[in-house]
């Protein structure tokens, strides 16, 4: 069996979320500062287009009011604005306005008859004050940042610990499982989340697991009590043949002859009887392989009455009739006949001598059917279904000169559900049994439900055997 390895790769589940949520927070951060200082810088410009504009409005409106260029430059400087005039014979008066973020040159107007005529003055921001507070701004961003980050990160461990303690409860389970402790289920109280979805699937894979060990156990407990019985089975006429062999070689040879004779034929019987119950196994292997079918038009009527006419050589103390017509089908002819076989040499085995064994053929328009009912001593309501069971006889002192080890009911059960029909006991009013052989009507080899057989209890290995008497002989 080729099993198939998906191997998970990497550390705790809780750091590698933590870690991955922190570094979608980090960036989260990193965007929001540089956003931040983005619009600082934009509306910092701003602002000091608008600063300057009013200070050009005042220099205009001083330039006059002034005495002289000093008193005019300590009315429109402030802390962030500096100016410096030029004046028209070229003399400046003022702070250099070097290293400003912005600036504008202002011509005066003045009144012909002062120091602001033709004079021109240069209004400036100052850049220093202005990125000293840019630093500030970014370091109070980036020192909150950063204890946002710890702190997100302290809560998303704390967080996945509680958020991941169903992962540790289904680790748990599973390990109490593995340990031999059967029976341990999650039992989500929701599974409409992700993880009530998942204990489900958990809780599911395990009764799965669980049934499955079962159904193993089983089957196997099975195949050691069909070992068993048959090597029970086996060691009857085994035992015969040795012990008529030991006879024969012991006799003088101025014997019986009839005695002789008497000998051989029970060595032969005894023989046959392995024989059968060797191929009986041989064949049950072969089943539990997988048996394929060769099916072609088959005559159901036909079929039924050829096996009442040989029941009725072999017991001709028994009233044996066959009735009925049913249309051509498409199935194995050959095992469909060893199902009828194996009902009729049941009811006749089943039926004491002057009683009734009567096989009737009918179809619907969806399956033809074989109905065989006996006179004999019927079949007890608790023994329905297991009569068809492997190695099941329901009267352990019944005649066994037939040979049969309990497999003909369980192959024949098997076989009618190959062909996709079914094989079943049917309730009675009056002494005896009714059997009841039903299969899928088809006229054309593509219709054919299955071609393989498959065991009567369902597990899909095939039945082929035949064998006599009731409950499965």
């Amino acid at each position: 069996m080729v099993r198939l390895r998906r191997r998970i790769t990497g550390g705790s589940l809780q750091a590698r979320v933590t870690l991955a949520a922190v570094a979608v927070v980090t960036l989260a951060l990193v965007a929001i500062i540089a956003i931040g200082a983005t619009l600082f810088t934009v509306a910092s410009n701003q602002a000091a287009e608008a600063l300057l504009a009013d200070r050009e409005a005042l220099a205009q409106q001083y330039a006059g009011n002034s005495s002289n260029p000093e008193m005019f430059l300590r009315r429109i400087e402030n802390e962030s604005v500096r100016a410096r005039v030029r004046l028209a014979d070229g003399t400046e008066v003022g702070r250099p306005t070097r290293g400003s973020v912005a600036q504008r040159d202002v011509r005066l107007k003045g009144s012909g008859r002062s120091w602001s005529d033709d004079a021109e003055v240069t209004l400036a921001i100052d850049g220093d004050l202005l990125g000293e507070v840019r630093s500030r701004l970014l370091v109070d961003m980036v020192v909150t940042g950063v204890v946002a980050l710890a702190v997100t990160a302290l809560l998303l461990w704390f967080g996945m610990r509680y958020a991941l303690s169903p992962l540790d409860s289904m680790t748990s389970v599973a390990r109490s499982i593995a340990a031999g402790r059967r029976g341990t289920r999650l039992d989500p109280a929701r599974t409409d989340t992700e993880l009530g979805r998942t204990a489900a699937a958990f809780d599911d894979m395990l009764d799965s697991l669980e049934g499955a060990e079962a159904r193993q156990r089983a089957a196997q407990e099975q195949v050691r009590r069909f070992v068993a019985d048959a090597a029970h089975e086996l060691r009857t006429p085994v035992t015969g043949v040795q012990a008529i062999a030991e006879t024969l070689l012991q006799m003088r040879p101025d014997a019986d002859p009839e005695e002789r004779e008497e000998l051989l034929l029970l060595l032969v019987q005894e023989t046959r009887r392995a024989g059968r119950l060797v191929d009986d196994m041989v064949d049950m292997a072969r089943i539990d392989a997988g048996l394929t079918l060769q099916p072609s038009s088959t005559d159901l009527t036909a079929l039924a009455d050829e096996q009442c006419r040989r029941v009725a050589l072999l017991h001709p103390d028994l009233d044996i009739t066959c009735s009925g017509d049913a249309p051509l089908t498409w199935a194995d002819p050959g095992r469909v006949s060893q199902i009828l076989a194996n009902l009729v040499d049941n009811a006749c085995q089943a039926t004491p001598a002057g009683g009734r064994v009567a096989v009737a053929v009918s179809a619907t328009p969806t399956t033809v059917s074989a109905t065989v009912t006996d006179t004999g001593v019927g079949v007890p309501e608790a023994d329905r279904e297991r009569i068809f069971d492997r190695m099941v006889r329901l009267d352990v002192s019944r005649d066994r000169r037939s040979g049969g080890a309990g497999l003909g009911l369980a192959v024949a059960r098997g076989l009618a559900r190959s062909h996709g029909g079914e094989l079943s006991l049917l309730d009675t009013d009056g002494p005896g049994a009714t059997f009841r052989l039903d299969i899928p009507l088809t006229d054309a080899p593509g219709d054919t439900p299955a071609t393989e057989a498959t065991a009567p209890d369902g597990s899909g290995a095939p039945a082929d055997a035949e064998d006599t008497g009731r409950s499965g002989d």
